[in-house]
């Protein structure tokens, strides 16, 4: 397994909920006799750039054949886990096959994984395309941006990998250092009349933390969410495998990892379409965790976790198991629900949460609020308002409403952007009112070691309940379980004092498997020694026919 230290360079992403032009492309057209095709490469058109006049902008080096090892990839994502663990497994497959991935200013080409989630996020990821062009970056797009409006003006002449589609990231690469476009947007095939999830879980990855594997167990979703553009992009609900969940699991356990996260659109939908279910498949993972190991689940929508509640109660207080659920709500009104097409009520939302406390001791619940939705009254305002004072949600993402290109909420007729600041405030500032880690001075825990905090001053534990606390930076002290006592706390965190001594900390109870990297260096080496052979052959054929004209 390739790693890159503690952060993929760029690779910042929040591990929040994925939301949904005319231009768009229908998901029957895309979805629906689609074939896998191969690369057939054209000539880029170049772009202009409104800011800056062609001449004068540095042109990006055409390669008339590339080498792996010899060029430099930057690599940046934004979105959800899942758009992380995209973007890790095309990291890996570039690192494999030699590439060098580095910071945006030394590299030869920007990979750019984007999220279509909110505007701000497609806005800053234009950006970053308009800035790499203009210093002369070759730039390959990839994720849900261009998977759901693949007709955007601004990836005229870009190559463009698609969400089922990452498998093929060096070839895409290879092509676009040589000065072609390629874009890849097809679905894989069906596997007996089913949709695949993507590509195999099995590929090399380069990990933004070496010590948390991010697996999608799925890919789309069942629900049509007014609001939502993702589904533009991800499409229906497909389900890897249950074995080949596992398999990864095992693999990523083997190669130091000693925490899991499941991600998906919505990892309670899992399984429908394969004859499965999201509790038959914890229960698998369940039996390969080692000790001292956790997994966390990922996000799920409130319809497909109301059927296995007693299941998932029960999984969630496995000891190798985070007490931790995101069940996003995203709003308190059963009109505005209707209107967003969640498929559930607030009373299925409330039976939801007081289920989990009741059953699972101290399990955390996090939740997603959009405000000013397009149809939002007041009163229904106050019904969101009068839901999160009743739970007092420690973990509470507040978004105001984008109305998405293509999507049915975008035709609505929208709140004035005042009101809808005043509500999201109003709704911040009572998520600002309470102190959920108030009362723990003083408490013990044990807690996993696995982060670094985002000022850089402090390692991050989880307890059971997937609550962050915060260490001093010891060595050795990543990767280890420890009894921690806490000694302050603020809103969003507690700060911890160590227990035990540096003998007594605990590691993962890994059993030990010969990595599959040592097959994917060997490959990489014949790759390399085939290119010299190569490179011997063309220069002796030169040779002798430079020796030839000198003797005619």
């Amino acid at each position: 397994m390739y790693h890159l230290g503690q952060d993929l360079p760029g690779n910042d992403v929040d591990d929040i909920e994925d939301l949904i032009s005319v231009d768009d492309v229908k998901p029957r057209e895309r979805y629906e006799n689609k074939k896998n095709v191969t690369v057939r490469a054209k000539r880029r058109t170049q772009i202009r750039l409104e800011s800056q006049e062609e001449e004068d902008k540095p042109k990006p080096t055409i390669h008339a054949s590339v080498i792996p090892g010899t060029q430099k990839v930057f690599v940046k994502t934004w979105g959800c886990a899942h758009n992380n663990s995209d973007s890790e497994y095309m990291a890996g497959q570039l690192a494999a096959y030699g590439y060098k991935l580095s910071g945006k200013e030394e590299a030869d080409l920007w990979l750019l994984n984007s999220c279509t989630v909110k505007n701000p996020s497609e806005d800053t990821f234009r950006n970053e395309i308009e800035s790499g062009m203009r210093n002369g970056k070759h730039v390959v797009v990839a994720g849900c941006v261009p998977q759901g409006a693949p007709k955007s003006d601004y990836l005229n002449g870009l190559s463009v990998i698609g969400v089922q589609q990452i498998d093929r990231v060096v070839e895409v690469v290879e092509e676009t250092l040589k000065g072609n476009s390629v874009q890849l947007l097809q679905n894989k095939k069906k596997v007996h009349g089913r949709r695949v999830a993507g590509a195999p879980l099995s590929l090399p990855k380069v990990r933004k933390n070496r010590l948390i594997e991010i697996i999608s167990i799925n890919s789309g979703c069942l629900n049509q969410c007014t609001y939502c553009k993702t589904k533009h992009a991800r499409g229906d609900l497909a389900s890897y495998p249950p074995e080949e969940v596992v398999e990864r699991a095992r693999q990523s356990f083997a190669e130091g990892c000693c925490e899991i996260w499941l991600t998906s659109e919505d990892t309670g939908a899992y399984g429908r379409d394969i004859g499965s279910s999201l509790p038959e498949l914890l229960w698998q993972l369940v039996e390969v965790i080692p000790e001292h190991c956790m997994l966390r689940v990922g996000m799920t929508n409130p319809p497909y976790i109301l059927e296995h509640l007693e299941e998932v109660a029960k999984v969630l207080q496995h000891p190798r198991v985070y007490a931790f659920l995101h069940v996003p709500v995203q709003s308190g009104s059963d009109s505005v629900l209707g209107e967003m097409k969640r498929e559930y009520c607030r009373q299925d939302f409330e039976h939801v949460v007081d289920f989990l406390r009741e059953r699972v001791p101290g399990v955390t619940i996090a939740t997603d609020i959009i405000c000013g939705f397009p149809t939002e009254t007041e009163e229904d305002f106050e019904e969101t308002m009068t839901l999160c004072a009743k739970y007092r949600f420690p973990s509470l993402f507040i978004n105001q409403f984008f109305p998405r290109p293509g999507t049915p909420a975008a035709k609505m007729e929208r709140i004035p952007a005042n009101l809808v600041k005043k509500r999201t405030k109003r709704l911040t500032d009572l998520f600002y009112s309470y102190e959920p880690y108030a009362e723990r001075v003083g408490e013990v825990y044990t807690v996993l070691v696995t982060e670094v905090s985002h000022d850089k001053l402090h390692y991050v534990g989880h307890n059971k309940s997937y609550e962050q606390v915060l260490l001093p930076m010891r060595d050795n002290l990543l990767g280890t379980r420890v009894h921690v006592r806490i000694t302050s706390a603020s809103k969003f965190s507690m700060v911890g004092e160590i227990l035990d001594d540096e003998r007594d900390w605990t590691r993962c109870a890994i059993k030990k498997e010969v990595p599959n990297i040592q097959v994917q260096t060997r490959s990489r080496e014949k790759l390399i020694q085939r290119y010299l052979g190569i490179a011997l052959v063309v220069g002796s054929l030169a040779f002798l026919i430079q020796l030839v004209v000198r003797l005619l």
